[in-house]
């Protein structure tokens, strides 16, 4: 849960409410689960995993960043139970012999579904590494500032290039089976390696509608993890 979700919490402190990740019981298809949600407004990590026994109640909660790192550093080499406590303000974690005590945000975390497109109607996967390191390439030269690089997609191919007034441009091409009509989007490099650092198959998958609208990244291997990329101009 941790894992999957904290590269995305916000750092912004005037959104206080999304410094941390959002965890929450749903029942989905009379299948119930815990899911954790974290953005930063520019992408957004959704996973879900069986609900823990006993976990029925649990109010929708937003745990701090600070205490998710001290909790992902204590667990690093225990893999016995863990066992939390909380209430609408409090949470407490007894992990082996450790015990840690921490305030959640009080907030309202935003209703996230919104934010996810229900009509992405162009798709295609690649390779996991190919397109990863592609996009490390090319980017070397992207401006510092924006580390922006373009994809084209269009029949069975995609197109990469990066570009910048004081370090020139790059490109490189992936094939792919792709028949749909060409498509161009921009994105921030460093937040799509991020994603692409999250699948744990082979193959990843992009679901997009147009240029400007946000892009849904899946793994192929998994249906308990769904990002959210928002694009930008190039």
């Amino acid at each position: 849960i941790i894992d999957k979700t904290k590269f995305a919490i916000s750092n912004e402190e005037t959104r206080y409410y999304l410094n941390g990740i959002y965890i929450h019981a749903i029942d989905e298809n009379n299948e119930k689960k815990l899911r954790a949600v974290a953005t930063d407004g520019h992408r957004l990590a959704k996973f879900e995993t069986t609900l823990p026994q006993d976990a029925n109640k649990i109010p929708g909660i937003i745990i701090p960043k600070k205490t998710i790192n001290e909790v992902r550093k204590i667990i690093e080499d225990y893999s016995g139970v863990i066992k939390i406590s909380l209430d609408e303000s409090k949470i407490l974690f007894n992990i082996n012999n450790v015990t840690l005590s921490s305030k959640l945000i009080d907030g309202s975390f935003p209703d996230y579904e919104k934010v996810i497109p229900k009509n992405n109607d162009k798709s295609f996967s690649v390779d996991k590494k190919l397109i990863y390191e592609a996009v490390d390439r090319v980017s070397t030269v992207s401006s510092e500032k924006t580390r922006s690089i373009k994809l084209v997609v269009f029949e069975n191919n995609i197109s990469l290039s990066s570009s910048s007034a004081e370090t020139g441009t790059g490109a490189e091409d992936i094939k792919i089976k792709y028949s749909g009509e060409k498509l161009e989007v921009g994105y921030n490099a460093r937040y799509l390696m991020e994603i692409i650092n999250q699948i744990d198959g082979d193959l990843i998958t992009f679901e997009l509608f147009d240029s400007s609208s946000p892009s849904i990244i899946l793994d192929n291997t998994s249906k308990n993890s769904l990002y959210i990329l928002m694009p930008m101009r190039v």
